[in-house]
């Protein structure tokens, strides 16, 4: 069995106790590119209706990223950007960039997290909704990278577009998830 802390409540610990915790911490944060890969997997056999499966849905926009020759936060961002859809799916936007917020800049989080509602611009109007909502950002500094990136992944269900494997990706996932955090602290 591990070690465990001294405490039973968190105002007891000791900085021993917090000191272990961190370790382990450390060692468990290290584990996260395997978890998210298998979170993508699981993308494969959810969420019926489309053409292609959500899994297949991420690599077409992360490949299209790609090729369009993003830089490798924003082809990761894209990668996992419907990663909420099985856990969160009213607020995947969210979900996804909580997820990417400390490993990519701030303008990537921006992206992803808005997509959901960027990508109303498609859809809405069929359903009696606004689809011009997203222009309540216009002026956002980040607004013509979510409006390119919605691009991709409004194009991204085509079971015939030539897609780039999870493996293709894994690379990237690994050294994305395995680097140093961003420290947004500063920012505000």
């Amino acid at each position: 069995m591990s070690r465990a802390v001294s405490f039973r409540h968190m105002a007891e610990g000791t900085p021993a106790d917090y000191q272990l915790l961190d370790d382990y911490a450390r060692h468990y944060a290290a584990g996260l590119p395997d978890r998210l890969l298998v979170a993508l997997q699981r993308l494969d056999t959810s969420l019926d209706g489309y053409r292609v499966s959500r899994l297949t849905h991420s690599l077409q926009t992360a490949t299209r990223a790609e090729a369009a020759g993003a830089d490798d936060e924003l082809v990761v961002g894209a990668l996992l950007h419907d990663i909420g859809d099985d856990l969160a799916p009213y607020n995947h936007a969210a979900f996804a960039a909580a997820i990417l917020r400390p490993y990519v800049c701030d303008e990537v989080t921006w992206v992803i997290a808005q997509h959901g509602l960027f990508q109303t611009y498609y859809y809405a109007h069929h359903l009696g909704g606004d689809r011009h909502r997203r222009d309540q950002l216009k002026d956002h500094p980040w607004y013509s990278a979510c409006v390119r990136f919605c691009e991709w992944d409004q194009a991204s269900f085509d079971p015939d577009y030539p897609t780039q494997s999870l493996e293709h990706f894994e690379p990237l996932v690994r050294r994305i998830f395995l680097k140093t955090v961003h420290d947004h602290s500063a920012k505000g």
